[in-house]
C-alpha cells in the first residue's frame, strides 16, 4: 500500500464518517469521527486476527508518516490557525489571552513531564526528562475547533467566550512550536551528550528568535504581494498562501530554525495586516474560506487517524496502563495552567465565575498532537511510549471531556442565569 493509498483511505472514511455522524449519529463533528474510526479499527483487528493474510496494519506501519506531518500538515494547519486570529477582535481581552496561552502551555507542559517522568521512573520505563517534556508540551496542545463550536451552542458572556476562543487558538501553536524546540535539545543531546544550561539556552534562541525573523519576513512579503493582487483573482492570492506556507517550511529547516514558528508568524502577520483598514483589501475572504476548509478537512483526516493508530501502536498493557494515568495528570495540569494564571491577572482583570472550570474541562485535545508523535523520527527516544500515552489521551479527552462538557456548559447557563436573577433583584 502506497502513501497515496493510505490518504485515498483516509479522505474516503473522513467523508463517509461525517456524512454517517451529520444525518444519523448527529454528534459533535469530533467525537462522532472518533466513535466511528475506533469502531471501524476494532473491526478491522478482528478481521485481521480471523485472516491475517489481510492485516491492514502491517500496509500501515510500513510507511514512514514523519515527512507527510512535519513538512505539510503541521504547517499547513498551524498557518491556517494563525490566520483566524484577529487581535483587533479580542480588544481588552487580548492580554488576558497572551498571558493564559504563553504561560499556560509553559505550566502545563513542565508538570506533564515532571510528573511523567516519576511516574515513569517509578515503573521502571527508561526515558529521558527532555522526551518528558516533549510529551508534556504537544499534549498541552487543544483543538480549537472542538472547543470553538462546542461554546458557540450556549448562553455565555462574551468575555468569557472571548477569552476560550482565543486561548484555545493561540494555544496550539504555542504548544508545538515548544515541542519541536525541546525535540531539537533531545536530538543535540544525543548528538553531543550532556547539555549545559548555555546550549539549551541557545538552542531554543537559535528555534524561536531565528523562526520569529523568519516568519515575520515571510509574513511582510506575503502581505505585500497579496495587496499587489486584485481581490477577484482567487487562485492567484490562494497560491500565493500555499507557497509561502510551503517554502517557510523548508527555508525554516534549511536555516535550522522552527518551521513551526515561521508558519505561526506568517498566518498571524498576514491575517491580521490583510483585515487591518489600511490592508482592507489585501486579502480577499475566499483565501479565509479556503484555510478554513482545509483546516477543517486535516482535522477531519487525522481525527479518522487517531483510529487507525490503533493499528500502530505497541499493545502493551503497562503503556496503556500509563496512558490512563496520564489522562488524570494531564487535566490536572490543565487545571494548573488556567489557574495559576487566572488567579495572578485577577488583581487587574475580571473572569466571569466558572471561567477556570470551563477553561479546564473544555480544552479538549484533538488532531495535533497526534500529526506531531506520528512526525517524530524512529530514533527519536521513547516514541513508542509517547505514541501511546498520546493516543490514550486523545481518545480519552474527545470522548469524556467531550461528551461531559455540555454538562458542564449547562451549569454554567443555569448558575449565569439564578446570579443575573439575584442581582436583579
Amino acid at each position: 500500500m502506497q502513501i497515496f493509498d493510505i490518504i485515498s483511505l483516509l479522505i474516503f472514511c473522513s467523508g463517509l464518517f461525517i456524512f454517517i455522524n451529520t444525518f444519523f449519529l448527529k454528534l459533535p463533528s469530533s467525537i462522532g469521527l472518533m466513535v466511528m474510526a475506533l469502531i471501524l479499527s476494532l473491526g478491522v483487528l478482528a478481521f485481521s486476527f480471523a485472516f491475517p493474510e489481510y492485516h491492514l496494519a502491517q500496509h500501515v506501519k510500513q510507511y514512514d508518516f514523519t515527512d507527510v506531518m512535519y513538512r505539510f500538515v503541521l504547517s499547513v494547519m498551524l498557518f491556517a490557525t494563525a490566520l483566524k486570529i484577529d487581535f483587533r477582535k479580542l480588544g481588552n481581552q487580548l492580554i488576558p489571552v497572551l498571558m493564559l496561552s504563553f504561560f499556560g502551555v509553559l505550566i502545563s507542559t513542565f508538570a506533564i513531564g515532571s510528573l511523567m517522568y516519576l511516574l515513569l521512573d517509578i515503573t521502571g520505563i527508561e526515558i529521558s526528562f527532555i522526551s518528558c517534556l516533549v510529551f508534556g508540551a504537544l499534549i498541552s496542545s487543544t483543538d480549537p475547533i472542538a472547543i470553538t463550536k462546542t461554546i458557540r451552542q450556549y448562553d455565555i458572556s462574551k468575555k468569557l467566550e472571548t477569552k476560550i476562543s482565543g486561548e484555545s487558538l493561540l494555544n496550539g501553536g504555542i504548544a508545538i512550536v515548544l515541542a519541536y524546540t525541546l525535540v531539537n535539545v533531545q536530538q543535540e543531546t544525543v548528538f553531543q551528550g550532556v547539555l549545559n544550561t548555555w546550549d539549551i539556552t541557545l538552542i531554543f534562541l537559535r528555534d524561536i528568535i531565528g523562526g520569529l525573523v523568519v516568519g515575520v519576513l515571510f509574513g511582510w512579503l506575503g502581505f505585500k504581494l497579496l495587496k499587489l493582487v486584485d481581490n477577484h483573482v482567487v487562485e492567484a492570492e490562494v497560491l500565493i498562501t500555499l507557497a509561502l506556507v510551503m517554502m517557510g517550511s523548508y527555508l525554516g529547516d534549511s536555516l535550522s530554525v522552527s518551521s513551526m514558528m515561521v508558519a505561526v508568524l506568517t498566518g498571524l502577520i498576514i491575517g491580521n495586516y490583510g483585515r487591518s483598514e489600511s490592508g482592507e483589501s489585501a486579502v480577499g475572504e475566499y483565501v479565509y474560506k479556503f484555510w478554513i476548509l482545509i483546516e477543517e478537512t486535516l482535522a477531519a483526516m487525522l481525527f479518522v487517524l487517531i483510529g487507525f493508530e490503533m493499528l500502530v501502536i505497541p499493545l502493551r498493557l503497562d503503556y496503556f496502563a500509563l496512558g490512563f494515568f496520564a489522562v488524570v495528570i494531564v487535566i490536572f495540569a490543565r487545571w494548573l495552567s488556567v489557574f495559576i494564571p487566572i488567579k495572578l491577572m485577577s488583581k487587574n482583570w475580571k473572569f466571569d465565575q466558572g471561567t477556570i472550570s470551563v477553561l479546564s474541562w473544555g480544552a479538549i485535545r484533538g488532531g495535533l498532537p497526534v500529526a506531531f508523535t506520528l512526525s517524530l523520527s524512529n530514533g527519536f527516544d521513547g516514541k513508542e511510549i509517547i505514541v501511546t500515552l498520546t493516543y490514550v489521551v486523545v481518545v480519552c479527552s474527545i470522548l469524556y471531556q467531550g461528551l461531559s462538557t455540555a454538562t458542564l456548559m449547562k451549569r454554567y447557563e443555569s448558575n449565569n442565569s439564578r446570579n443575573s436573577k439575584l442581582s436583579s433583584t
